[in-house]
């Protein structure tokens, strides 16, 4: 059986609005990855592989970037950052191949946000060991306030997903449609503006695990120039903070906004 060209898997695995969708589509599928995955599903498609084999690789590759952060140096930080790149990849391989063997399933959403949730918090709690410098041969001992506060970073990742995905779950259970991205209009306009702020500067999107993934690789280069762990700690902290406060502001936002009526 012949591959399918790019140009033929095109316009069926990325259907108008698959790249332009607000809350479903990460920037860096947007501006990158949906090319780099076409070339890796055009050679899929016509094996035996499972759209549903390939979420559970993701998510392998989402926990093994968290699990990489126990490297010590800068080795650790690059190896998670190349794992999160294949989470990424395969996270929009998994659908395409759904998409080209009309094989898209209810299955396959729950396990694709599973995966989510599990590589996220992964890594964050990987962060966090990491800052309590559990392998260290020699001097103090790990510190373990570090390893807390990116459990906080993680559980918050967690939190604020699943706020966003129990709006749907209010709904249904209420008779209501699945909300729509025009639906989550804020009813006040202080809340308003403060999603804007908020979408304007994207602090937000740091616990996410691509960009919390270059952020460690960042504070991975810094701490080797410094020779310590004081910017990995730094970053923990900061992590943690932005998933507190975000998991509240997010919480409020969907509680003054459309989506609940």
């Amino acid at each position: 059986m012949s591959k399918p060209s790019v140009a033929e898997l095109r316009p069926v695995v990325h259907p108008a609005g698959v790249k332009d969708r607000r809350s479903g589509e990460h920037w860096a599928g947007r501006l990158y990855m949906r090319e780099i995955s076409l070339r890796w599903t055009r050679h899929l498609v016509g094996s035996r592989v499972t759209p549903n084999q390939l979420t559970y690789l993701m998510v392998v590759a989402g926990v093994a970037a968290g699990a990489a952060l126990l490297v010590p140096g800068l080795a650790g930080a690059l190896l998670a950052a190349l794992l999160i790149q294949l989470y990424l990849l395969l996270d929009c391989v998994d659908g395409e191949v759904a998409r080209w063997r009309a094989q898209t399933s209810v299955t396959g959403v729950y396990l694709d946000r599973i995966g989510h949730y599990l590589a996220e918090a992964a890594l964050l709690v990987g962060f966090g060991v990491r800052a309590a410098d559990v392998l260290a041969q020699q001097g103090p001992a790990p510190n373990w306030l570090w390893a807390f506060l990116g459990t906080v970073a993680a559980l918050g990742a967690i939190l604020i997903k699943a706020e966003t995905d129990l709006v749907d779950v209010a709904r249904t259970r209420s008779g209501l449609a699945a909300v729509r991205d025009e639906a989550a209009v804020p009813r006040s306009s202080g809340v308003a503006l403060a999603r804007r702020a908020a979408a304007a500067l994207k602090f937000h999107r740091l616990v996410g695990g691509v960009e919390a993934s270059l952020l460690i690789l960042l504070v991975g280069v810094l701490d080797m120039v410094r020779g310590d762990l004081f910017f990995t700690r730094f970053g923990v902290a900061l992590l943690a903070g932005i998933a507190v406060l975000q998991t509240l502001l997010h919480l409020v936002s969907i509680l003054a906004s459309s989506r609940l009526r």
